[in-house]
């Protein structure tokens, strides 16, 4: 199952809503005294993870979910994929958040209540 990654539609050039027009892409050049010293899209990626950013690439779209068994959750994840979602967020159970096996003492009653339960990585 493969996903493509979708494309905001592209424009020659861009303006705000008074007029001025608006480059692409600002590089460190642009900032007058700022911290910015990086391309977008290069490490240490403080200006973002793609070169031009969500012109032109939109964001992920993600619905939080997680529910039932690993193999339920996993099912879930394939509809929403097949549905058009291009990102994943996780809702993991109580224990599995604070690190505990579903078996443990302190995990009776909270395993599955707020999201999946995931002891081990196959």
């Amino acid at each position: 199952m493969t996903h493509e990654p979708r494309s905001a539609p592209e424009r020659d050039e861009r303006r705000t809503p008074s007029g001025v027009p608006v480059a692409p892409v600002c590089g460190p050049g642009d900032v007058r005294g700022g911290t910015a010293g990086e391309h977008p899209g290069e490490f240490p990626f403080t200006r973002g993870i793609h070169p031009s950013m969500y012109r032109g690439r939109l964001w992920t779209m993600r619905q939080y979910a997680g529910f039932g068994t690993a193999a339920e959750t996993n099912a879930r994840f394939r509809q929403l994929l097949d549905a058009g979602q291009s990102g994943l967020s996780v809702a993991f159970d109580l224990p599995t958040q604070m690190g505990y096996d579903s078996d443990a003492k302190v995990a009776d009653g909270e395993v599955g209540r707020t999201g999946v339960a995931i002891d081990t990585v196959d």
